[in-house]
């Protein structure tokens, strides 16, 4: 079999550029706090696929679907469980229609559970699996390119997720993505290292960084993560930390030209795909796809 796009414009030594936020940008256009991106497949899908128009203008080579929330453990909260498969094959179509023509690659994002695994909370394992391979099944289907697992922070979830989507497709190429939101480890004590000594045996080709804390210690995360692995990886910050306002919301005040001048010490790290995470605007994500192709 020819080896998927993804990971041939890897292998070439190719810098790709993924896209920036996709929630914090939907709340810019309207969507209410507190209600996840996901609803809007269904209710304003022209918002989801301007957001990702945005960002194939910005420069971006990769766009993520709209389905960080997309397993039926988080939809049922929002009364979508049972419209789970279409819920993801509607965002995959999103994002296909925005990409045509741009050569842009297609990524079916998957997000954690939102339930911590037994014994710390209240899910099996088995169940998580389950729901990921739905998913995953669904995603794939659908025609991505790639998947991505993304803002992990336990390896038990992170392994359930990546098994699952080993169960649906063998080919598919796969990238998990871990935060770190306590600077050097996850929430739940995880370091860069064992994400690099766990992962790559359950299926993962690509390793990355998303979410986390500030630039500064993200970018360490990234070349402890370097160190412990010759994976490529996969590195998309948020724009800096953010200040609450009076009304509770997250407010990024990181400027478009400080992110795109952080951009060159992250592939100086050894990051092969770099985008942005929470509060990374088509403006932000634009200047970094400028620095990382200054040519383009």
């Amino acid at each position: 079999m020819p080896t998927p796009a993804f990971l041939q414009r890897l292998k070439d030594g190719k810098i790709l550029v993924s896209d920036g936020a996709t929630g914090t940008n939907l709340q810019q256009r309207g969507l209410p706090v507190g209600l996840p991106g996901e609803v809007w497949v269904f209710e304003k899908p022209e918002e989801i696929l301007g957001l990702h128009r945005d960002f194939i203008a910005a420069g971006s080579d990769i766009l993520l679907t709209c389905t960080f929330g997309g397993t039926s453990l988080r939809l049922e909260s929002h009364g979508l469980g049972q419209r789970t498969a279409e819920l993801n094959r509607a965002a995959v179509s999103l994002a296909r229609q925005a990409a045509q023509g741009s050569g842009a690659l297609v990524a079916g994002s998957i997000g954690p559970t939102g339930q911590l695994l037994k014994p710390l909370g209240p899910l099996e394992e088995s169940q998580a699996e389950a729901a990921f391979a739905e998913q995953a099944r669904a995603l794939v289907e659908a025609g991505v390119d790639l998947i991505v697992v993304e803002t992990q922070f336990d390896l038990t979830e992170a392994s359930a997720a990546l098994r699952a989507v080993r169960s649906v497709s063998v080919e598919i190429p796969l990238v998990c993505s871990f935060s770190f939101d306590r600077g050097k480890r996850t929430m739940m004590g995880v370091k860069p290292s064992q994400v690099a000594e766990t992962l790559p045996a359950l299926g993962a080709q690509v390793l990355g960084i998303n979410c986390g804390r500030s630039l500064d210690e993200n970018l360490e995360a990234l070349r402890q993560l370097r160190a412990a692995t010759d994976l490529p990886l996969w590195f998309k910050p948020n724009a800096g930390l953010p200040e609450v306002d009076a009304e509770g919301n997250p407010i990024y005040r990181l400027s478009p030209a400080e992110m795109g001048a952080q951009a060159a010490l992250w592939l100086q790290a050894g990051a092969q795909v770099v985008g942005g995470c929470c509060g990374t605007s088509p403006a932000h994500l634009q200047a970094v796809a400028q620095a990382v192709h200054p040519a383009a």
